[in-house]
């Protein structure tokens, strides 16, 4: 898939939902700092009086965020290191009319990043260290198919801000940010199979309705033999 580093739509449209991440905590009532020597561009620290926090700023052009696993096996870069996780989103990877911001607890999306490592690992993927575990924002979480394990962490978090791409456009003052993983979305090289896994027909739906831009729904799939 394109690097999103490469394409100057792409990574305007990075800047855009990074910046609309940070003005949505400002008008939530927060200071948004850089953290010194923090050596991650999406941390920033936020403090509203005596109250302070960290969070990682998470774009997304498809609706799935990832965070890499540490080098170590056990935990996750810049996950383990915050409170919070603000995924900024469009709503359709085709279509987006809508830019949404999530406020997610890194405790949960933590749990969320075990469970679905753990049932990728058992379903034979092997996870290149340092490759970032993309999961799903916006369907709900189920055992099968697997990359559904750890999903729908903005179902469950609603949006504490929208944005209406039809009536406003992204903000032109965004810096530039780099994620430690490319928001390129999912079925790129950060997860290999192991071995040939048998494809089921709900994988086969969902990979056919991502590529064709049309829901699972849409898709009937009629086995003959």
């Amino acid at each position: 898939m394109t690097n999103v580093n490469g394409s100057p739509i792409k990574a305007a449209t990075r800047r855009g939902l990074f910046e609309f991440g940070v003005e949505t905590l400002e008008k939530q009532g927060w200071t948004v700092s850089r953290i010194l020597r923090g050596g991650k561009a999406s941390l920033r620290q936020i403090s509203k009086g005596s109250e302070k926090r960290r969070v990682s700023i998470r774009t997304s052009q498809d609706a799935w965020i990832a965070f890499p696993r540490k080098r170590s096996g056990d935990g996750w870069v810049t996950l383990d290191d915050v409170d919070f996780v603000v995924a900024v989103s469009v709503d359709d990877k085709i279509n987006p009319t809508l830019a949404c911001v999530h406020m997610i607890p890194a405790d949960d999306a933590r749990a969320r990043y075990e469970r679905a490592y753990e049932a990728r690992k058992a379903a034979g993927h092997t996870l290149p260290v340092g490759r970032g575990l993309w999961l799903s924002l916006y369907n709900e979480e189920a055992p099968d198919p697997v990359s559904y394990v750890g999903a729908g962490m903005g179902l469950a978090y609603p949006p504490i801000a929208t944005l209406d791409l039809a009536k406003e456009g992204f903000p032109q003052d965004g810096e530039e940010v780099d994620d430690e993983v490319s928001d390129d979305g999912p079925g790129t090289s950060a997860e290999v199979p192991a071995h040939e896994i048998p494809l089921t027909i709900p994988e086969a739906k969902r990979r056919l309705a991502e590529s064709l831009g049309v829901p699972i729904s849409a898709i009937k799939i009629t086995i003959e033999h």
